[in-house]
């Protein structure tokens, strides 16, 4: 018998936190963010204490409700079911606890009416129950008397599923083919009866209507909720084949009282579909791993928990407890240690997204007693449609064997390797999954013969297949070969085949055991490489040739000594040092030449860029410059019409340079300069740059000016010109490198090549670069016409 589930004394104190059911209604409004799941498990436990206190205060005022609902039962001609429903009820409307109720109801009635009979005789029995999957008898003539009451030809009756949906269990003057085809009206579908089961309350006459039960023929929809104490249990429909007219206050009134009859009636009872929903306990016994059913909580709105419903035959609790012991908990009562460890968050996952979850390994821990003990699982867990959004979980531990197969299948799923094997006495052939596709055939094609195996593959292919398997069959030797398989959906797989006889007793091959292995990718990478090979072979004996080119172009223009310059009256001496890196043949150069006039031509220039290019603009410099200077022009002049030359001569090159001119007669030095740094001047043991005069770089303009200066020249005096490889440093400004040499060439020198040597030496340059170095000394006796020695030099 169905009784409410009364408490005596005081209710028990509310706890401090709500219940998990709480929080998750919560959530789906948006009130308050989901537990985590150690608070979660905290209110299980709390929950479970409570429960217990109210367990015991149900039972010891069990026998007052009993007797009460007993009493109901017979004044009101029903079932104890529906009379238990209505002390309930009662006790709402009263706001009174049911055990209240029950003892005013006990001290009011008459003695007999207690159960105090005043005569013998059997008590009158009670009403035959309704039959199963309908619902009781006073609904039906309910929810007639509705249709009735409007003039409606047609009613459904919706009962509430887990979820939200909706299932008809009595619809008088619709067809039952019309029942089936909507037996389930999932939730957010915009019928009237879901509108009024979102709303809450009553909607319509509305329509016509599209979409929900027999709207072809009757379009017009009035829906009522009908409500427990908690949320609503049902809708009642009624359908119209015309637009109704409004119901009268008077009739709203009577049609609310047979929805309230209704919802009473369904009180406690289990809904009429639970046969029709209720999971396949049969097919999920029949499954072979472990397996369980779980229903969410709350059964509306997003889950905060599952509820264990049913574990199958094969099913072996982790903890050694019986089936009894878990189902019916929920999941995180049952299993607390390893929900605290993920499974919880897993399971909401899978039933949010409706996404099927499989794991070879899943680590969880597991209770026994109070003490943890991890279990690896093969676990599988999956959203089913029906029930709707119960889950169907399977989980088993995976022992050495199953570890061991797991892992050779992961080795050959990555290295895209399958296996084969050929019977020859009965002609049999077996693949293992997936060879098919590696070998680019269809999904369904038979497992191929090796006889006929050179038929699939490319033709250029052939003979190197067949002389595997005659190796393997004929020879009884293993061997191998790589092979292309024809195009299919314009792609070309090649595959590495190993094949190996299995010999009977007498040694005639009875077998051919071997793999196919998927080399697509490193094929191509193997051709790549070669392509790439290729290239960079090429690109080096080209780099080669260039270099060489370039350094040939150099060495042309770059003698390794100066020509004499005694009749101008001066002693020269040079150095090249070049780049340490082979590759980067600059555009350092200089010249020193003896022109028609008897003057000196000294020159140092540096061409932008490295190899080739660099080495053909220094020449083209190098050689306009020396025609140009036999103008007899001065430096500056000279520069300026060099500048017009790299324009016509090296492109959009550029160039830095510097310019001198030596008059022997009377010892003055005439120099201009074009971006480069300026000459060092070695007089009286000490050095210094000159000052600079204004000249920017080659190519860097189309008329600019550059600026001469004169220089008197004394005897001994010493003039060195170089490039910047000598100097330059990233690190700092050119000012700081050029007077340490300054400081290092201060002093005597022997001659010139000892300064040159010593020059090298002190350099701080750190960016690699050619170096060009000139010095030139004046000599103590010039030549003839030459001013005394004695005068002093000026700087004009």
């Amino acid at each position: 018998m169905n009784e409410p589930t009364p408490s005596s004394g005081p209710t028990p104190p509310v706890p401090p936190h709500p219940s998990p059911s709480q929080q998750a209604g919560a959530e789906a409004v948006g009130s308050a963010p989901r537990p985590g799941v150690h608070d979660l498990l905290a209110l299980r436990l709390r929950d479970a204490q409570q429960e217990v206190s109210e367990l015991r205060a149900a039972l010891a005022t069990r026998p007052l409700t009993a007797l009460a609902t007993g009493v109901l039962a017979e004044r009101l001609g029903c079932g104890p079911a529906e009379a238990g429903a209505q002390l309930l009820a009662l006790a709402e409307r009263a706001r009174l606890g049911p055990q209240e109720l029950a003892a005013d109801i006990l001290t009011t009635l008459p003695a007999t009416a207690s159960g105090a009979t005043t005569g013998p005789g059997p008590a009158p029995p009670a009403p035959p129950a309704p039959p199963p999957g309908r619902p009781p008898p006073v609904v039906e003539a309910a929810l007639t008397q509705a249709a009735d009451l409007l003039g409606a030809p047609a009613a459904v009756l919706w009962t509430v599923q887990p979820g939200g949906a909706l299932h008809p269990v009595v619809a008088p003057g619709f067809t039952e083919a019309e029942r089936t085809a909507w037996r389930h009206v999932p939730p957010g579908l915009p019928t009237p009866a879901q509108q009024a089961l979102a709303r809450g309350s009553e909607v319509g006459p509305a329509g016509p209507v599209t979409a929900t039960l027999g709207a072809d023929r009757a379009p017009y929809r009035l829906a009522v909720p009908l409500h427990r104490a908690d949320a609503p249990a049902a809708v009642l429909e009624l359908a119209w084949e015309s637009r109704p007219a409004d119901p009268t206050p008077a009739e709203r009134r009577r049609l609310r009282a047979v929805a309230e009859v209704c919802a009473l009636a369904l009180t406690d009872r289990p809904d009429p579909v639970v046969a029709d929903t209720a999971p396949d306990t049969a097919a999920l016994d029949a499954a072979l791993t472990p397996a369980l059913l779980l229903a969410p909580e709350p059964a509306t709105g997003p889950p905060a928990d599952f509820r264990v419903l049913r574990v199958n035959a094969a099913y072996t609790d982790p903890a050694g407890r019986p089936p009894h012991r878990i189902e019916g908990r929920p999941l995180t009562t049952a299993y607390p240690q390893a929900c605290a460890d993920g499974l919880l968050d897993l399971l909401l996952r899978v039933h949010a997204t409706g996404r099927p979850h499989h794991a070879d390994g899943l680590a969880l821990n597991f209770l026994r007693g109070q003490t943890p003990v991890p279990v690896l699982l093969e676990f599988a867990a999956a959203r089913l449609a029906h029930p709707p959004g119960h889950l169907l979980v399977s989980w088993q531990p995976t022992g050495a064997d199953d570890r061991t197969d797991r892992m050779l299948r992961t080795a050959q799923r990555l290295s895209h390797l399958t296996g084969f094997e050929e019977d020859l006495r009965s002609g049999e052939v077996h693949w293992t999954p997936g060879t098919a596709d590696l070998l680019g055939l269809p999904a369904d094609t038979a497992p191929v013969p090796l006889a006929a195996l050179p038929a699939h593959v490319h033709p250029d292919d052939e003979q190197a297949v067949r002389r595997v398997v005659n190796s393997a069959v004929d020879n009884g030797r293993s061997d191998s070969t790589v092979f292309r398989m024809r195009h299919l959906s314009s792609y070309t797989h090649y595959v590495r085949m190993v094949a190996e006889p299995v010999p009977d007793p007498t040694g005639r091959t009875a077998a051919v055991r071997g793999a196919f292995q998927d080399v697509s990718a490193q094929h191509w990478t193997e051709t790549a490489l070669a392509a790439t090979t290729e290239s960079l072979a090429s690109t080096r004996q080209e780099a080669a040739e260039r270099h060489l080119l370039a350094l040939r172009l150099q060495q042309a223009i770059l003698p390794p000594a100066p020509p004499p310059l005694e009749s101008a009256g001066l002693r020269a001496a040079v150095r090249y040092r070049p780049s340490s890196q082979r590759d980067r043949v600059g555009g350092d150069w200089y010249d020193t030449t003896l022109l028609p006039d008897r003057t000196a031509l000294l020159v140092v220039g540096d061409m932008a860029g490295h190899g080739v290019e660099a080495a053909t603009g220094m020449v083209a410099l190098r050689n306009a410059l020396r025609g140009l200077a036999y103008t007899g022009a001065g430096p500056g002049r000279l520069l300026g019409w060099l500048n017009q030359a790299a324009a016509d001569l090296t492109g959009a090159a550029t160039a830095t340079a510097i310019c001198a001119r030596y008059h022997p007669g009377t010892r003055t030095l005439h120099w201009a300069r074009a971006g480069h740094l300026p000459p060092l001047l070695l007089r009286d043991g000490t050095a210094r740059p000159l000052p600079l005069p204004h000249g920017i770089l080659l190519g860097a303009a189309e008329a600019p000016e550059y600026q001469e200066q004169h220089l008197a020249m004394r005897p001994g005096d010493v003039l060195l010109l170089y490039t910047d490889g000598l100097v330059e440093r990233r690190d700092r400004a050119v000012e700081e490198p050029l007077d340490h040499l300054a400081r290092a060439l201060a002093g005597p020198a022997t001659d010139l090549d000892a300064l040159l040597d010593r020059a090298l030496a002190a350099s701080t340059a750190d960016t690699d670069d050619d170096t060009c170095l000139i010095a030139v000394e004046v000599l103590p006796d010039g030549p003839p016409g030459s001013p005394d020695r004695s005068g002093p030099g000026e700087s004009v």
